[in-house]
């Protein structure tokens, strides 16, 4: 990648254009063509930096029920019962980590459906030693921007406001889950990308944008955004920081924690007597030594002792849940010990 490669990156995971011609903003902006920018957002798909553009929305406001899950699976065993665990829908990041729980992927169900059940179809696959539900109970932040331009890098210190939404009920109607489809496809790099998704909702481009601002006005939508692959783009050292944070301190770490820019996610997890921490914070670093230095000095200014940085040593699976599109799915056919 060039140097403006990165610049373009890094601009699309802030924030992408919401009009009838993205590529000309961004053309305008590094004053270069259209089609150039096009070109190298191709490219960069083509290698495999360039994940997805589209719409990223919010597994909690659209009704989803959603959990981590951690499990300490025999390692003889791991490949494949991770590789049976990658076939449910609903699990879309799944990694091996330098732990004990050495399995750990992230599960979402639809409206009307039960959690812990789904959970449970796992059970009959054989070296499964131990299964910690770790759902979220209160979100600090969440939203992966990586810093592509080295010497644009932030200071570790906690400089980022939290974005502010209008706390509404969402009850999505069959008009929206269909417009949820259709935007949470990943965009045409073309001239109007917006265009075919407006014809397929019967709607204009500018109506497309008004509502997608609605979305992200009231939360349900998160951002607009390009969603990069972490180790093409650089960052091999994608650390879990997982804190010990006394009870009372909890609230206040937590929106400490997600203040700093290079977290990307946080959240307040439950404990467990075989596992202690509750706040878990994700960074993303381009070597381990760097993840050290981070999470040390965020460390420093949070003031809590006991943590433990857990790497992503594979990644089984990395993709978005794909909302209201369930297929009749049968764990029990699909799945066997």
């Amino acid at each position: 990648m060039d140097k403006l490669d990165t610049e373009i990156l890094n601009e699309i995971q802030w924030e992408f254009p919401l009009v009838i011609k993205p590529f000309d903003e961004i053309a305008k902006k590094f004053g270069i063509s259209s089609d150039e920018v096009k070109t190298k957002l191709i490219q960069l798909k083509r290698k495999g930096v360039l994940r997805q553009l589209s719409a990223i929305f919010d597994t909690r406001k659209l009704g989803y029920t959603s959990s981590l899950v951690a499990m300490e699976i025999e390692p003889d065993k791991l490949e494949s019962v991770a590789h049976q665990i990658n076939k449910h829908p609903g699990v879309s990041h799944n990694y091996e980590r330098e732990h004990e729980f050495n399995l750990w992927f992230t599960l979402a169900v639809p409206p009307g459906s039960d959690l812990k059940k789904e959970l449970e179809k796992f059970s009959k696959l054989e070296g499964i030693k131990k299964t910690r539900m770790l759902p979220t109970l209160q979100l600090f932040k969440i939203g992966v921007k990586l810093d592509m331009v080295d010497d644009k890098k932030h200071e570790v210190k906690p400089s980022e406001e939290k974005k502010k939404v209008t706390d509404v009920k969402f009850v999505p109607t069959e008009e929206d889950k269909e417009f949820i489809r259709q935007l949470q496809k990943d965009m045409e790099i073309v001239d109007r990308p917006f265009q075919k998704a407006a014809e397929n909702l019967g709607m204009t481009e500018e109506q497309v944008f008004e509502k997608l601002h609605h979305y992200e006005e009231i939360g349900v939508m998160r951002r607009y955004a390009a969603i990069l692959r972490h180790r093409e783009a650089g960052f091999t050292a994608n650390g879990m920081i997982v804190w010990k944070v006394p009870e009372k301190r909890i609230t206040e770490v937590g929106n400490k924690l997600g203040s700093f820019p290079q977290v990307s996610h946080c959240y307040e997890r439950p404990v467990y007597p075989d596992w202690p921490y509750n706040v878990f914070s994700m960074i993303h670093c381009k070597s381990v030594d760097e993840a050290g230095e981070v999470a040390g000095q965020i460390q420093k200014q949070i003031d809590v002792d006991e943590y433990k940085i857990l790497f992503s040593a594979k990644e089984f699976k990395k993709t978005r849940v794909e909302y209201f599109v369930e297929n009749e799915f049968s764990l029990e056919e699909k799945i066997t010990a």
